[in-house]
């Protein structure tokens, strides 16, 4: 199977380190990328082949990966289907919905893929949706791909890739701002800002960990930690009081909204 990743940038990188740790070979894997210095690093890095023309990256490719900004999908796309023989297409930008991208490419052999940043030290997550014309093979192929920097879950209704988005694509942000919070806690207790850091990085680092490894639920790991009329219960009364689970869920709610919303603007044309 060889490989053709449009756009060089971060997710394409971390999805090429990837596959050649799990034992591709770089000769199966090419990238276009029109930025000069991108290209000498993707060959130095990993001894992929890098150009800069369409036409010269997909040539004997079986499978082409979609890694550019989701505003220059469609031009990309309408570009490139001339050429299309029935390569498998994966597309990782947000909110471009399979059948605008079956449309601009006239091919049904589309899936759609919503990684995460954790994809960069091969913790992410991705949501993938395949249209019913997507063969079996095709799909273990998009599941070999995508699992290459983390967990995969399939999905049956595209519209759940708005709510994975929402989740897990916007997710990690969701975290970063929480440690920063914490973090603020800690500079004002006392502490300088490196320790704080440290402190609040290691404690959702160790959280997250206990929480993936018990197969219990979180909400009976958070009441362990909590003892009646102790410190932990003081925080997450004043967290109740000041309804923080009802605003990160509203915020998930609005990253949901603004992904449909961004597949009915970009899908247009």
């Amino acid at each position: 199977m060889k490989i053709c990743f449009i756009g060089g940038g971060n997710m394409a990188t971390a999805l090429i380190g990837g596959l050649l740790g799990q034992g591709f070979a770089a000769a199966q894997i090419s990238v276009v990328e029109i930025n000069t210095e991108n290209r000498a690093r993707l060959h130095r890095d990993f001894a992929v082949r890098a150009v800069d023309t369409l036409m010269e990256g997909v040539a004997d490719s079986q499978v082409i990966v979609f890694a550019v900004k989701p505003q220059q999908l469609r031009e990309v796309v309408q570009q490139l289907a001339p050429q299309l023989t029935g390569q498998l297409l994966i597309s990782i930008a947000a909110g471009i919905r399979a059948v605008d991208l079956a449309r601009w490419s006239g091919s049904q052999a589309v899936v759609r893929a919503m990684p995460n940043t954790p994809a960069l030290i091969r913790s992410g997550m991705t949501g993938l949706y395949a249209l019913p014309a997507v063969s079996r093979e095709a799909r273990e192929q998009a599941q070999n791909i995508l699992a290459a920097v983390g967990e995969t879950l399939w999905l049956q209704d595209e519209a759940m890739l708005d709510a994975v988005t929402a989740i897990s694509g916007s997710g990690p942000a969701y975290v970063f701002y929480l440690i920063e919070a914490l973090q603020q806690a800690a500079i004002k207790l006392g502490f300088s800002a490196d320790d704080a850091r440290r402190l609040s990085v290691a404690t959702f680092l160790g959280g997250s960990k206990l929480a993936a490894e018990s197969s219990e639920p979180v909400s009976v790991l958070r009441e362990r930690v909590t003892s009646k009329n102790g410190t932990t219960e003081r925080a997450l009364l004043s967290l109740a009081d000041n309804r923080v689970a009802e605003h990160l869920v509203q915020a998930a709610l609005a990253a949901d909204a603004r992904s449909r919303e961004m597949g009915d603007e970009l899908g247009r044309a």
